[in-house]
């Protein structure tokens, strides 16, 4: 039986971390104030070499590292955080690995068998040999009903240290904010809002499990794309049992070579996946880093883990539709107006240093080479450092940022000439075309509509005028009145009313489609508007003869009855 620990055994855990946290990074707090007042209270601020913060960010990187489970989730958060930290610190912070000997077996089954019963009655078979462990769970492989599953186990006693982290960052935090600049201070209290989140979703395995069915469901209509199904009978808070799904490491490009898989074509089938999730699904997968992705024999691409999970309103879809859109475009300013309406840009940050710092970073997506120099110019002109650059990430754009910094990495990997942008701006064309197809389609309909209505109307007409002026009774007068349509006038008229509707959106409907470059869309909706039209033209030319044959007769008629008279 796994015991939770009580208020006072969670009060004095709390109460050492923070002696433990607080002495461990007290140096870099030191040499940070002392950066900006040599003597604390006292002097200018001093300039730190390159070197220095090579050391620093080494050091900060093993700290983080033997502080535990929670600050090394914190390192690789703030490794794809460049608006928080400067080049050099986001560098070292990435080779954090979350990497760490599974716990001992007993202490894993006891929390296994407080969720799903006794592990020799509720599998067939089960390893108890780990296949990977993690600082926050550890992954077994079992046989249930026949079938090979994966069970994910967390660690034991996790929770309560977790929580006691969480605690000793959110007493810290507001000392961090008061020594941070003003232009810092939204951003470190965002990222410390979204690490807490995350951190407590990701070691809830209910939470992992809806959104992986949720991201599963959503995938479901793509054959190169497996998400591996939960079992829910021997699933829980603390336990998540699914379905086996082998695959090779997808930054493993010896394997994937030898496999014959096209790495260019995965990128960017990878790339395109996460388009979908992220702007038409609203609900993602967040942690794409190599050891969560893995590739079958046939390309197939294959996803594990959902503890880190993100979701999107319609209305930031719709937001970052149109960055996308400039990005597409190349247009910098689009970007940084599509970035101040997310919030995630100050209005009066300097705009022409903004657009740049975004025009080299489309550059840099589309793979080709910035040049270092370009970036040391660009920020000495500033007078600031990239991390001071007035972004201020919302939590949830934030999570974007991230998984579009991780994902480019794994993209690079597999193909070192791989074009973010060109993707993009395919994804951008494709939707285009799907927008221009359904407005096409809902013309049609409303053409359809119009021309139906028109030809009813046209026909009610002639009965309920008959109807309306049968009778009309005023006092004791009594009028009937017969209408008779012997020359069909009534009837061209309805028959022009529908051609001039339908060759009137005709022509609106061709010149959309001519415009939007549908060659083969155009050629039939243009032919049938010409048909509309010459019948209609017909239609005229031959009332014009009729009245004119019938004007002749009647003037012959005339003279005829003239001459009678005289005689």
């Amino acid at each position: 039986m796994v015991r939770e620990p009580g208020r006072v055994r969670t009060a004095l855990l709390v109460c050492r971390r923070f002696l433990a946290v607080g002495l461990a990074l007290a140096p870099f707090a030191l040499a940070l104030l002392r950066d900006r007042r040599r003597f604390l209270l006292l002097g200018g601020a001093r300039s730190v070499d390159d070197a220095t913060h090579a050391r620093r960010a080494s050091a900060l990187r093993e700290t983080l590292d033997d502080l535990g489970p929670t600050f090394v989730k914190l390192g690789q958060l703030l490794s794809t955080r460049p608006d928080v930290l400067p080049p050099t610190y986001t560098r070292e912070l990435a080779e954090l690995q979350d990497r760490v000997p599974p716990a001992a077996w007993a202490d894993a089954r006891a929390v296994l068998e407080a969720e799903v019963g006794p592990v020799g009655e509720a599998f067939d078979e089960f390893d108890t040999e780990a296949i990977s462990g993690a600082s926050l769970g550890q992954v077994y492989t079992a046989r249930l009903d026949g079938e090979r599953v994966a069970v994910k186990v967390r660690r034991p006693g996790i929770e309560a240290a977790v929580e006691a982290d969480l605690r000793v960052l959110e007493a810290v935090l507001p000392l961090a904010t008061r020594v941070a600049s003003p232009g810092q201070r939204f951003t470190i209290e965002n990222v410390a809002a979204e690490f807490a989140q995350t951190l407590r979703e990701e070691i809830d395995y209910t939470h992992e499990r809806d959104a992986l069915e949720t991201v599963r469901a959503n995938v479901a209509d793509d054959e190169r794309v497996v998400v591996p199904a939960s079992v829910d009978s021997h699933s829980g808070e603390r336990v998540l049992t699914m379905e086996y799904v082998d695959g090779t490491r997808i930054d493993d490009v010896e394997a994937l070579d030898a496999m014959n898989v096209d790495r260019a074509a995965l990128a960017e089938r990878l790339e395109r996946v996460y388009i979908r999730m992220i702007l038409e699904d609203g609900v993602f997968h967040a942690d794409p880093h190599p050891g969560n992705l893995a590739v079958r024999e046939d390309g197939t691409i294959v996803f594990y883990d959902f503890g880190m999970t993100g979701r999107l309103s319609a209305e930031r879809r719709e937001q970052l539709r149109a960055f996308y859109g400039a990005a597409a475009n190349d247009d910098a300013e689009a970007m940084a107006d599509v970035f101040v309406e997310m919030g995630a840009l100050d209005p009066a940050a300097d705009r022409a240093f903004v657009t740049e710092v975004l025009a080299l970073a489309v550059e840099h997506l589309r793979g080709e080479h910035v040049d270092s120099s370009q970036i040391r110019e660009l920020v000495r002109g500033f007078e600031g450092t990239l991390h001071e650059v007035p972004f201020r990430m919302p939590q949830d754009l934030a999570l974007v940022v991230r998984i579009a910094t991780v994902l480019e990495g794994v993209c690079r990997t597999l193909d070192s000439d791989f074009d973010t942008v060109s993707v993009v701006e395919e994804y951008v064309a494709s939707e285009r075309e799907a927008m221009v197809r359904e407005r096409v389609a809902e013309t049609a309909r409303d053409v359809g509509g119009d021309v139906t209505a028109s030809a009813r109307s046209a026909l009610r007409v002639p009965p309920k005028a008959e109807r309306a002026l049968e009778r009309v009774d005023k006092d004791d007068l009594e009028v009937r009145t017969d209408v008779a349509d012997e020359n069909g006038v009534l009837h061209r008229l309805a028959r022009r009313l529908v051609l001039g509707v339908a060759a009137s959106a005709g022509v609106v409907t061709t010149t959309y489609l001519y415009t939007a470059g549908l060659t083969d869309a155009t050629l039939v909706v243009g032919g049938g508007t010409l048909c509309c039209l010459g019948v209609l033209y017909r239609s005229f030319v031959s009332s014009g003869r009729q009245r004119a044959v019938r004007e002749a007769g009647q003037v012959a008629q005339r003279s005829f009855e003239n001459r009678g008279g005289r005689r």
